[in-house]
């Protein structure tokens, strides 16, 4: 532990740096992490050849293209940024991910979906993720004065990639919210969490009301929250 720390606080530092946000420094240390293990090496000790065994045995373990890609972006930043090796991208191949149509739902599956909501919080938050496009971790983060109902845009800022960006926001939408902030009055955040009105409601929150309302409209498609999106 004393002989990984330094290295672990190098590539920590290396992702700060580039400003790199905690969840991916996170997932980058999750995969430099278990490549180690896997290989029975301390991390500066790591091949190319061990990241291309290790890389097999996650396709062999049933995991999605996409998940392992996600291993080898970390690994690929720690060979090139920590341990100065710029050649890591020719050595530490992508997998090819398959392309595929996402799973919609009809108007009328997204209209029992959102009336199935459990709760008008929850229909307001499903209801903004549909018309305006957003993801779980943007409607979470809506303040209230970033619904500007003049120019009808919603402010979405520190999006992905942490870009700010205006969403689209139509009349009707307009009035759902509405009806919702003249009922909860929210002092900040657009929906606020449980315990404090001064904490917004987590994605985590939301994802499970939205499986709620999916079971209770009888929808049998394999949808998840980004499936609002697409829509």
């Amino acid at each position: 532990e004393e002989a990984i720390n330094p290295l672990r606080r190098r590539m920590i530092e290396d992702m700060t740096a580039r400003n790199l946000d905690e969840g991916t420094q996170r997932g980058y240390i999750r995969s430099v992490r278990a490549c180690s293990r896997y290989c029975g090496r301390r991390p500066e000790q790591l091949t190319y050849e061990d990241v291309r065994r290790f890389q097999l045995q996650l396709m062999q373990s049933g995991l999605a293209p996409g998940t392992v890609n996600s291993a080898m972006v970390g690994l690929r930043f720690f060979f090139r940024t920590t341990l100065r090796r710029p050649e890591a991208l020719d050595y530490i191949p992508m997998a090819r991910e398959p392309q595929r149509l996402p799973v919609v739902l009809t108007q009328d599956e997204v209209a029992s979906l959102l009336e199935a909501a459990p709760g008008l919080k929850w229909r307001t938050a499903l209801s903004v993720a549909y018309g305006a496009g957003l993801r779980a971790s943007e409607v979470v983060g809506l303040k209230v004065g970033d619904i500007d109902s003049r120019r009808m845009r919603i402010r979405v800022e520190q999006g992905k990639r942490r870009r700010d960006r205006d969403a689209l926001l139509s009349p009707h939408f307009l009035r759902t919210l509405r009806n919702w902030w003249k009922l909860a009055r929210p002092p900040v955040w657009l929906f606020p969490g449980r315990l404090t009105p001064f904490d917004h409601v987590t994605p985590k929150s939301l994802n499970r009301a939205f499986h709620q309302a999916v079971t209770a409209a009888g929808i049998k498609k394999a949808v998840s929250l980004h499936t609002l999106r697409h829509c």
